[in-house]
């Protein structure tokens, strides 16, 4: 029954988009995402960027049983007191302090997070962490995002920490996966623990904070992976805090 199904909140970007005779911004993100939770058992609820929800993120966080934080454009170097680099683009900081606030709070009810790409370098700013603007620079090679727009010939290896968060969801420490980034995480922040290398340069590719219930961010795209268990192990831990929430009386 619908009632029983968990809510995971999911937060989505502002972009210009095109329907029928329309262009205008809009609210948008990928169908996969949503695909993924439902196939999981869970119902999807998109959150868009709302300076309200920047200043009591409780507004929606008591609604939901879990959060994601997707893919997307870049985050404002402002947010971890960077100057922007040239290639650094599209960010929308009324999103990024929505998205703040919202694992912020989060975290500190121990509701369940996964971070998406985007979304793991967005738990790192809203821990105090930085980021790499632009990891060509960086590594000296385009392989983490080979053809822009595309999945096409993304996959790379990802070495995993043994008992890890993230090695006990995928079930192996060595995972195939799917990258599409130009960012990354440099300084962690606080709480985060760095749990997954890339096997091309080792440039990091999942943090987690052990202390919460389940908390972990990803570089690559699960919801791109029709075999990933990533955002299934989301909604098994969403149903469960659903459960203990209900068990407590919590509405």
């Amino acid at each position: 029954m619908f009632a029983s199904r968990p809510t995971v909140g999911i937060c989505a970007g502002l972009a210009e988009a095109s329907w029928g005779v329309w262009r205008q911004p809009a609210v948008l993100l990928p169908l996969n995402y949503f695909t993924a939770i439902q196939r999981a058992g869970g119902f999807a609820l998109m959150i868009p960027p709302d300076p309200e929800l920047a200043e009591a993120p409780d507004q929606v966080l008591e609604r939901l049983d879990g959060l994601i934080l997707p893919g997307g454009v870049d985050i404002d170097p402002a947010t971890y007191g960077a100057e922007a680099h040239a290639q650094t683009v599209g960010a929308v900081l009324e999103r990024d302090l929505t998205e703040i606030a919202l694992v912020r709070r989060a975290l500190e009810v121990d509701l369940p997070v996964l971070g998406i790409c985007r979304g793991m370098q967005l738990i790192n700013v809203a821990l105090g962490g930085t980021l790499l603007q632009h990891v060509p620079d960086e590594v000296g090679h385009p392989q983490h995002r080979r053809t822009p727009g595309s999945f096409e010939d993304s996959d790379h290896d990802v070495r995993l920490t043994s008992g890890s968060l993230a090695a006990r969801v995928v079930g192996e420490e060595i995972h195939g996966t799917k990258s599409h980034h130009h960012q990354a995480v440099a300084e962690i922040g606080e709480g985060l623990e760095v749990t997954g290398w890339s096997s091309i340069d080792d440039l990091p590719e999942a943090i987690e904070a052990r202390e919460r219930r389940f908390a972990l961010g990803v570089q690559w795209h699960p919801e791109a992976d029709d075999t990933s268990r990533l955002i299934e192990a989301l909604v098994d831990e969403a149903r469960s805090y659903r459960s203990s929430r209900m068990a407590r009386g919590d509405p």
